[in-house]
């Protein structure tokens, strides 16, 4: 993995406890630590609230849901990386819904290695996501700095009648 100092937990959603017990064994302790398993929807819900994830798997269908919702919840309101395994008669469809809210859609049966190149893919998407929202903090921090000093240059300019220039050196 590319990503040598970054641990990333895992939530595996999936009412099939081969497929639990699959993914497990091929995501390395080092690279992915926790990896925890549900079996449905409501407890993958119960587990988002208790804890973060930077990556959640979907086996779909689950036995409360086809995970679909739920995976566009995740996505939407969190920089969780998603990935969602589907029937193949209808990943193109899927895939078609989903696809703009960046969740990744994967048709089953699918290789080990597609699996792990897209969970990996995943791990580059999430340290991109965290770069973006890390400049765009210090972007508005920038910018909150500048109204700060704009507000107390007005302020020098009207009640103490000084210019631009020297409300700006004061």
């Amino acid at each position: 993995m590319t990503f040598k100092e970054c641990v990333y937990s895992v939530l595996i959603v999936s009412a099939s406890g081969k497929f639990n017990y699959y993914m497990s064994s091929i995501l390395p302790e080092c690279d992915f630590y926790p990896v925890d398993t549900v079996g449905n929807i409501s407890e993958a819900k119960r587990k988002v609230l208790e804890r973060t994830y930077d990556i959640i798997v979907i086996n779909s269908p689950l036995p409360d849901d086809q995970g679909i919702i739920f995976a566009t919840e995740v996505s939407e309101n969190s920089e969780t990386g998603v990935l969602l395994f589907v029937k193949n008669d209808i990943y193109e469809g899927v895939t078609a819904k989903v696809m703009e809210l960046g969740i990744l859609t994967l048709s089953k049966p699918t290789s080990p290695s597609f699996i792990l190149q897209s969970i990996h893919l995943l791990c580059a998407v999430h340290e991109k996501i965290k770069c973006v929202r890390k400049e765009s903090a210090s972007l508005k921090d920038k910018m909150e700095e500048i109204r700060t000093v704009n507000h107390a240059k007005w302020l020098l300019i009207e009640f103490l009648k000084m210019s631009e220039e020297e409300a700006h050196r004061y």
